[in-house]
């Protein structure tokens, strides 16, 4: 199998803040070092990347690309009802589906409009990248919004910015993207009461050096050292100005369409789609670290 040219690489910016699409590579064959070079200078610079054109990607081969940005986590989302991987000789790949088989759906996020979120902030250690290859998408709907965190801290106000630097905030495990309570957990109504890890507002990327505002989710977040109406208006004010379309670009989802994400400096939510519409994507998520 031939192994991938670096002449053929372009990288062609797609927002304004962020993402880019990374033509002329073919996923499916061995990536040289020199390519390698290329897709991750372009992932750190760019924040998403878009590889377009990639049907009929087997998993190994999509988990063999995952593994050039780093060490591969568990799937965190298993099939509902059996806690077991989607699947068993890939233990690394979640699927994101609507789908059902047997009355029981093959994946986790169904339908419906997932917020804007970071990957699994609510743990300790969050991801550092998070990939996603489309295997079936619909016909309208289920596009994927992106927002950089960089630009975001980068256009605060100065007294702002200064507020924050060195506040932390808790990031509420209840709750998934989606709004849906977690098996195992309790109803929080008071974000007082919010079960997760405790994070800096701001982060610094452990690569690139940069800052970056870190927020998560909105739901249940709270500052600790604030009133619960104070930590409430600044949160506001914080996710509004984070979701600004300026440091926005959306993907709209094309099948063999692969998308990685820096998680450690980026946000992003779904758009619902017709719950009669199917929809398949493969999953894999890059070990990170705490955020600092």
């Amino acid at each position: 199998m031939a192994s991938t040219l670096t002449t053929a690489i372009r990288v062609i910016p797609l927002g304004p803040a962020i993402g880019a699409e990374v033509g002329g590579i073919d996923l499916r064959e061995p990536i040289q070092a020199e390519a390698q070079s290329i897709i991750m200078d372009a992932w750190l610079e760019h924040l998403v990347l878009r590889f377009r054109n990639q049907p009929g990607m087997s998993t190994q081969q999509f988990v063999n690309f995952s593994k050039l940005f780093g060490e591969l986590d568990r799937a965190p989302i298993t099939t509902v009802g059996t806690g077991k991987p989607y699947l068993a000789e890939f233990p690394e790949i979640t699927a994101i589906s609507n789908i059902m088989v047997d009355g029981r759906p093959i994946g986790g996020l169904g339908a419906y409009e997932a917020e804007w979120h970071t990957d699994m902030s609510y743990k300790e250690e969050t991801p550092s990248a998070s990939i996603l290859y489309s295997i079936e998408v619909p016909p309208s709907g289920g596009d994927t919004w992106f927002c950089s965190m960089y630009a975001a801290y980068d256009a605060l106000p100065d007294d702002l910015r200064r507020r924050i630097a060195n506040l932390t905030c808790v990031h509420d495990a209840s709750r998934n993207s989606a709004g849906m309570l977690r098996k195992g957990y309790k109803e929080v109504t008071d974000p007082r009461e919010t079960v997760g890890a405790l994070h800096p507002m701001v982060r610094t990327h452990p690569v690139t050096k940069r800052k970056a505002l870190f927020l998560g989710r909105r739901l249940n977040a709270y500052v600790p050292g604030l009133t619960l109406a104070e930590s409430e208006a600044l949160l506001d004010q914080l996710w509004a100005h984070a979701a600004k379309p300026e440091f926005t670009w959306v993907q709209q989802w094309r099948t063999g369409d692969v998308i990685i994400w820096d998680n450690r400096c980026t946000m992003h939510r779904r758009d619902s789609f017709d719950a009669a519409t199917r929809r398949l994507m493969h999953r894999t998520q890059i070990r990170g670290d705490r955020p600092h």
